[in-house]
């Protein structure tokens, strides 16, 4: 459990999904945890990569700090939803659609195109424009230096949508803010990963508490398993930097694509 939490948290702070998409798949089909608890534990998990990965991020200014914390809000209500809901849906269910999840978010990240799409500077004339609408002054406000935000309505109901998913499956929410920030809202990868992993802490707080409620968090599971994500999670955010982002990309495809074929096979069961 150590050693699995530590590639997870590894490999969560270098994405900024949080190590939930690894921790779920090696606690139910690996130690054959049930799967609420191998979401609650991966909640508590989630938390600590976030602590450990966030605070890297925040000091190399590389977070949108202004964006997160705008985005974060609906994802917070859509975590306390997905956590009311969760233990009302059949396990063989949540498997499928997790897979289903998992398949389209990889789908989607492959056929992208490689060069950054909000990395254009918008011109004088634009800027100008912009600052005559109210959204798009917003938008300005939430943007940052070398890119600019666009999509502000589709990045709300992104958000709500992670939540949910994040209490379902105890994934933090980062597998669908990653690619929604940087394919709808023009935010370089690298940005988008940072600044997903300062929000999926609180994601994962808001529906934790659910799950602690209702005894879904087992500590002996918990313990080893948050403390092998934080190790990761701390070494992985201090070479992020060092990662090339193609490679980060293709990275995230592979392990979305294995990690989707497994949760089907539990499913089919």
């Amino acid at each position: 459990m150590l050693g699995g939490g530590a590639v997870a948290g590894a490999f969560g702070s270098l994405l900024g999904l949080g190590g939930g998409i690894l921790l779920v798949p090696l606690l139910t089909l690996g130690f054959d945890l049930p799967l609420p608890q191998a979401v609650g534990v991966s909640l508590v998990s989630v938390i600590m990569t976030s602590s450990a990965a966030a605070g890297v991020y925040l000091e190399r200014h590389v977070a949108n700090l202004r964006l997160g914390m705008t985005l974060e809000l609906f994802t917070a209500i859509g975590a306390l939803v997905g956590g009311s809901i969760a233990f009302l849906l059949d396990e063989r269910l949540l498997s499928a659609l997790f897979a289903g999840l998992l398949g389209y978010v990889a789908f989607s990240m492959a056929r992208a195109r490689s060069v950054e799409p909000g990395l254009e500077t918008p011109t004088a004339g634009e800027m100008e424009t912009s600052r005559e609408e109210p959204i798009a002054s917003a938008l300005d406000a939430l943007s940052g230096e070398g890119y600019r935000v666009r999509n502000l309505g589709r990045g709300v109901v992104g958000s709500t949508g992670a939540g949910v998913a994040s209490a379902l499956f105890g994934i933090g929410g980062g597998i669908i803010k990653v690619p929604l920030m940087h394919l709808s809202m023009g935010v370089p990868l690298r940005i988008a990963t940072a600044t997903s992993n300062l929000m999926i802490g609180i994601t994962a707080a808001a529906s934790a508490v659910i799950y602690l409620v209702r005894g879904e968090i087992d500590p002996y599971v918990a313990g080893p398993t948050a403390i092998g994500v934080f190790l990761g999670a701390s070494l992985g955010s201090r070479l992020a930097h060092r990662i090339d982002l193609r490679y980060l990309r293709l990275l995230f495809v592979v392990v979305l694509l294995y990690t989707a074929v497994q949760m089907l096979l539990r499913a089919f069961r």
